[in-house]
C-alpha cells in the first residue's frame, strides 16, 4: 500500500535507467551519471570478499517504485495508510519532541520532509535531494554527488548511482550549531524491491550538526536490497555526528556505502546500531584530510539465526595529527555469523597521527561465530596504532549473581547483552536509545 509495484521497473537495463531518470526530471548531467554508472556496474564483478551474496538475484529487483502520493511537508496531507506505519514508529512523535527536521522515506519516494522554521532561519537547508537539483543548490550538488564514492568504487555504489532515488540534501552554514537532530527514516515496504536514496550533507567551518537515519522493513518471502549512499563534507572546525539504528527485516540485503571527508579540526563520529536483515555488508569510511582532523566510530551489531553481519570502519589519515578511535561490538546468537573489518590507512604526510581500535564480541551459544579481521597500512614511522579485540560468552557467575537478585534467567541475559551494548546507546537521543533497548530486547526473546 501507498506504493506501485511495476514489472517495468524490474531489472537493470539501459531502458530501465532512462526512465528512471525522465521520471526524475533529472538534468542532463545527471542522466549522463546513470548511464555511465551502468556502464560500470555491468563490467564490475560481486565484491571478492565478504558473505556469499549468490541469494541475490538483481535481475529481479524492482529498481524503482512508483510512489502513490507527491511528497508534502504537512504530516496531515500524508496518504492515511503510510502515516498510520510511520505513527506506528513513533515518527511524528519524535519530531515533535526534539527534532530540527524529519524527513520519511516509503519504498523509493520521499512522502514527507520538513524542518522547523527556527532553523530555517539560522540558513540551515534540509530538502529532499531530488528537490534540490532543481534548486538554488543545483551546482554544489553536480560539485559533489558520487565525488566522496566514485561510481566505480564497487559494484554497489555503480548500482546505486545508476537507479538512486530520494534521500536528503543537508547544508549547514558557517558557525551555525544545529541545536536538535534532523532525521531522516526508511520504510520499506514493497516485496522483492530495492531501496537506493541518496543523503548527501554539506557542513561548513565551524559548524556543528548531529543527523540520524533510522531504518525498518516488514519481512518477506522474497530479498529485498537495501544500496543507499551516503556522502558527508566536514568543514574546518566542524562537528558532524551521524547515527542510525537499523531495524531491517530477516530478508534484507543491506549493501550502504557512506563516507566523509574532514577537514583540519573537524570531527565525524559514527554511532552504529545494526540488527535485522539476512546479509549486511556496511563499512562507514572517514576521509581525515586536514592537521587535526578526527574520527570515533562507536557500532553494536547483533547477530541471530540465518544473519550474517559483516560490518567495519575505515579511515584514510592524509594530514598530520590526525586521530581516529574505532569501538566496535558485535553479539551473535543462534547461529548467527559476526564479521568486524577495520581498514587504517596512515599516509607519509600523516606525521603524528594516532589510531586505536578495540574489538568486543560476545557469543551467546556455541552455535554463533564472532571474526575479526584488521588491515594496517601504516607509512610512517611517527605514528601510533593499536588494535585490541577479544571474544566471550556471557558468564555463568553473571546469570547466577542477577538471578539471585531475583530476575528470571532470560532477563537477566537481555540485562547483560544491554549493558553491554551501552556505548552505542547512551550516544543516542533518548527515543532511539529506548528504540535500540527494545531491539535487543526482541532479538533476546527470538528462539529463546
Amino acid at each position: 500500500m501507498g506504493s506501485k509495484m511495476s514489472d517495468q521497473y524490474r531489472g537493470l537495463s539501459r531502458a530501465i535507467v532512462e526512465k528512471i531518470s525522465q521520471r526524475k526530471n533529472d538534468p542532463e548531467w545527471m542522466r549522463e551519471l546513470r548511464l555511465a554508472a551502468l556502464d560500470v556496474y555491468n563490467g564490475m564483478p560481486m565484491p571478492k570478499f565478504g558473505p556469499d551474496l549468490s541469494e541475490l538475484d538483481l535481475d529481479n529487483i524492482e529498481s524503482y517504485v512508483e510512489a502513490s502520493s507527491a511528497m508534502v511537508d504537512d504530516w496531515n496531507k500524508v496518504p492515511q495508510e503510510i502515516r498510520q506505519t510511520f505513527e506506528q514508529l513513533g515518527i511524528p512523535q519524535a519530531e515533535q519532541s526534539g527534532l530540527a527536521g524529519v524527513g520519511a522515506q516509503y519504498d523509493s519516494e520521499l512522502v514527507y520532509h520538513n524542518i522547523q522554521q527556527a532553523v530555517a532561519d539560522t540558513g540551515v537547508v534540509y530538502m529532499g535531494l531530488e528537490a534540490a537539483l532543481h534548486s538554488n543548490y543545483a551546482e554544489i550538488i553536480q560539485d559533489k554527488f558520487m565525488q566522496l564514492v566514485p561510481i566505480d568504487d564497487h559494484k554497489f555504489a555503480a548500482l546505486h548511482a545508476a537507479v538512486w532515488s530520494g534521500g536528503s540534501f543537508v547544508y549547514v552554514p558557517r558557525g551555525v550549531s544545529v541545536e536538535f537532530p534532523l532525521q531522516s527514516y526508511y520504510r520499506f515496504n514493497a516485496p522483492g524491491a530495492g531501496q537506493f536514496e541518496h543523503t548527501l550533507i554539506i557542513v561548513d567551518d565551524d559548524a556543528d550538526l548531529h543527523f540520524i537515519e533510522g531504518c525498518s522493513a516488514p519481512k518477506y518471502n522474497v530479498a529485498n536490497l537495501h544500496a543507499g549512499c551516503v556522502e558527508i563534507y566536514v568543514g574546518k572546525n566542524a562537528r558532524v555526528k551521524y547515527s542510525t539504528v537499523e531495524n531491517w527485516s530477516k530478508n534484507m540485503f543491506n549493501l550502504n556505502t557512506k563516507r566523509a571527508i574532514v577537514a583540519e579540526g573537524g570531527k565525524i563520529e559514527w554511532i552504529t546500531g545494526s540488527f535485522g536483515s539476512h546479509v549486511s555488508m556496511l563499512y562507514p569510511c572517514a576521509i581525515l584530510d586536514g592537521n587535526g582532523a578526527s574520527m570515533e566510530y562507536t557500532g553494536v551489531s547483533f547477530a541471530g539465526q540465518k544473519q550474517i553481519l559483516d560490518t567495519g570502519v575505515k579511515v584514510e589519515h592524509r594530514a598530520a595529527n590526525t586521530r581516529s578511535i574505532i569501538n566496535a561490538k558485535s553479539i551473535a546468537k543462534d547461529g548467527g555469523i559476526n564479521t568486524f573489518r577495520n581498514v587504517v590507512k596512515i599516509t607519509t604526510d600523516a606525521k603524528k597521527s594516532r589510531s586505536f581500535t578495540d574489538c568486543q564480541s560476545l557469543m551467546l551459544d556455541s552455535l554463533s561465530k564472532s571474526e575479526t579481521i584488521p588491515f594496517f597500512d601504516i607509512q610512517t614511522d611517527d605514528a601510533e596504532v593499536a588494535h585490541e579485540a577479544n571474544i566471550g560468552k556471557i558468564s555463568t557467575q553473571e546469570i547466577e549473581f542477577l538471578m539471585s537478585r531475583g530476575l528470571q534467567e532470560d532477563v537477566a541475559r537481555s540485562l547483560i547483552v544491554r549493558g553491554f551494548a551501552n556505548d552505542v546507546s547512551k550516544e543516542l537521543p533518548f527515543e532511539y536509545a529506548a528504540e535500540m533497548n527494545n531491539l535487543i530486547k526482541l532479538e533476546m526473546s527470538e528462539n529463546m
